[in-house]
């Protein structure tokens, strides 16, 4: 079983809440939040949501770019070790939900097997098909959130 991290909610913000916050929180840093996006666009797709009152990019504090650094070489060496993704999009779109966030999306050249479930990524090799959704359940995230954190580096 794998140990849950302590989280502050005292950071968290609508987009994280709409996100599912607290319960798809994969980890939680100083500046940002890294959720298991529940609409699974392919295996493993996350939100990177800042705790910064920010509705654009440009409004972050130094604080918060200087630690986005590490958490993208965090959270691709732990979706390479979890589902050995082809490639990775981060699609900042912030057209519905107003604070600054990340649509992390592993992208697979061919279909993708956990715990008996197929994901496919039809947009391949071309963007993301957002209109796409890989059906899981609250279990089956659950199990994917577990998954991730055993591979965190």
């Amino acid at each position: 079983m794998v140990k849950k991290i302590q989280t502050d909610i005292s950071v968290f913000n609508e987009t994280m809440r709409k996100f599912g916050a607290p319960n798809t929180i994969v980890y939680q840093y100083q500046h940002w939040s890294i959720l298991l996006r529940p609409a699974q666009l392919t295996l493993g797709s996350l939100v990177l949501v800042a705790h910064d009152p920010a509705y654009s990019f440009s409004e972050l504090g130094q604080a918060s770019f200087t630690e986005l650094h590490k958490i993208t070489m965090q959270i691709e060496s732990t979706l390479t070790r979890a589902f050995k993704y082809d490639k990775i999009n981060y699609l900042m779109l912030m057209m519905v939900d107003p604070d600054v966030h990340f649509h992390v999306i592993p992208r697979y050249a061919e279909p993708k097997q956990f715990r008996g479930i197929e994901f496919t990524d039809p947009g391949w090799p071309g963007a993301p098909d957002l209109s796409h959704i890989n059906k899981t359940s609250s279990s089956t995230n659950l199990n994917i959130i577990n998954h991730i954190m055993t591979c965190l580096v």
